[in-house]
């Protein structure tokens, strides 16, 4: 890590003010399509490919990584440097998929967030854009990635007292030299073989035998209607397909199929038996889950893939899982529910100094969350935990295993975008993750690797989840 790293905390002021354009969006009228737009017409009319198809030589054996929401430049990201460098020494490139650079993706961010921490992994790393990578209007993104892609020209300025016109009044815009560190930081990832460039924000990768696909769903989590119809067009064929996106599919125990501009969701598309998808692999949210869901007769593997560094968002709040036909023998996840209940419970027993009420063994968390989700024990810590009245008191506080308490604390939403980022990321374990995937004729093989910040994890990174998908 650099020697200074500023901490990031949503609760600053100047940090929440900075990411503004997300709730401006919502209130007057999202503005990320037309955007999307200008940077594809600016990057066709320099040569990118209309297809946006990158095409590569990789043999029909080869590995990549997928590392999700990455970009705080503090401990919990760069924990996770060790064992993706480890793991994917002999890969063939990476994806990131979503948020980049938090908290606005600001270029002069890349220096640290990016560039610093992945100095030293040898081949290509391809991205998608999130929300955050959006609160300046996807300038630096567009720098980085695709060629070093000039300002947009500015638009017109919208009628008076129209929405847009509120909205342009408070939109936050990069700062005038903003990235004037970039070329220096481009220098840490100098290597040609480190080079690739990306036809736009959105784009498909033709590699071995399979396509990937990462779609940019902007600010709001929805796709415009130009981005749509290439993807239903890129779809297209026999060859097998994974989806890479800023917005899971599915997460939380719940469907969210993600709406594309003029009709349709970005699901349908991954169903249809005719484009042979295989996964759909999701950022955003800062864990890793795992839904098989059977779609007539085969078997689409759902993946949430948020947990390359930024602070973690709960599992333990994931309720029962009966979604898709999917169950909880089907369901996986990292960290484990219980895990994340004795995480949670330190914290705020730390942070209301009640630590003798609050704070729950690993044995004591997963016993009342096996017993609230009606299952078995996944791990056992020890031995098995007797559960008392305080034990479930605890859990009910920090809404263990249902999406509605009658009174909870917060965690799932409040907490994690305002307490998490500022307590939860500085000190181990990080509970973060990322994904490698060894892909053949016949099949891929998708592991979830872990990172905590501990010295075993960096050695050896475990792995918590593994499932081989069938190509024929």
């Amino acid at each position: 890590m650099p020697p200074k790293v500023e901490k990031l905390s949503w609760l600053d002021p100047r940090t929440l003010w900075a990411a503004r354009n997300g709730v401006l969006a919502s209130w007057f009228g999202d503005p990320t399509g037309r955007t999307r737009g200008r940077w594809v017409a600016q990057r066709a009319a320099g040569g990118a490919p209309a297809d946006k198809v990158i095409r590569r030589d990789d043999p029909d054996r080869f590995s990549f990584l997928v590392i999700g929401d990455t970009g705080e430049g503090d401990a919990s990201q760069y924990s996770v440097v060790p064992g993706f460098l480890k793991v994917g020494k002999d890969t063939s490139f990476a994806v990131l998929a979503s948020d980049v650079i938090y908290p606005v993706g600001s270029a002069d961010d890349y220096g640290t967030k990016f560039f610093r921490p992945y100095q030293d992994y040898p081949a290509p790393i391809y991205a998608i854009p999130g929300n955050h990578d959006w609160y300046e209007d996807l300038g630096a993104f567009m720098r980085v990635f695709c060629d070093d892609a000039p300002p947009l020209t500015p638009e017109p300025a919208p009628r008076p007292l129209s929405p847009a016109w509120l909205r342009s009044l408070l939109w936050h815009r990069p700062r005038p030299d903003d990235g004037q560190h970039l070329d220096a930081a481009r220098r840490l990832r100098q290597d040609p073989a480190q080079q690739g460039v990306q036809p736009g924000p959105y784009w498909a990768i033709d590699a071995g035998p399979v396509r990937i696909i990462g779609i940019d769903t902007g600010l709001l989590g929805t796709v415009d209607a130009e981005q749509g119809a290439w993807l239903r067009e890129v779809s297209q064929g026999p060859r097998p397909k994974i989806l890479v996106t800023g917005s899971p599919l599915y997460v939380d125990a719940k469907y969210e199929p993600c709406a594309i501009e003029g009709g349709g969701t970005v699901d349908d598309i991954v169903r249809d038996p005719a484009h042979h998808y295989v996964a759909a692999i999701g950022g955003d949210i800062h864990n890793y889950q795992r839904y098989p869901v059977d779609v007539d007769g085969r078997t689409i593997q759902y993946v949430v893939a948020g947990g390359g560094g930024a602070f973690m968002h709960a599992t333990h709040t994931i309720p029962h899982v009966s979604v898709a036909n999917v169950t909880e023998r089907d369901f996986r996840c990292y960290p484990l529910r219980g895990d994340s209940l004795a995480f949670y419970s330190k914290l705020y027993g730390r942070r209301l100094r009640l630590r003798r009420f609050f704070t729950l063994t690993e044995a004591e968390a997963a016993a009342v969350i096996a017993e609230r989700l009606g299952m078995p024990l996944t791990r056992t810590p020890g031995e098995p935990a007797r559960i008392t009245f305080r034990t479930r008191i605890v859990a009910s506080l920090l809404g263990a295993g249902t999406r509605t308490t009658k009174f909870r604390l917060p965690v799932r939403k409040i907490y994690t975008q305002l307490f998490s980022p500022s307590s939860a990321t500085h000190s181990p374990p990080f509970f973060k993750s990322f994904l490698r995937l060894d892909v053949s004729p016949e099949s891929i093989r998708l592991r979830c690797h872990a990172a905590t910040g501990n010295r075993a994890q960096e050695l050896d990174p475990p792995v918590e989840d593994e499932v081989v998908i069938p190509l024929t």
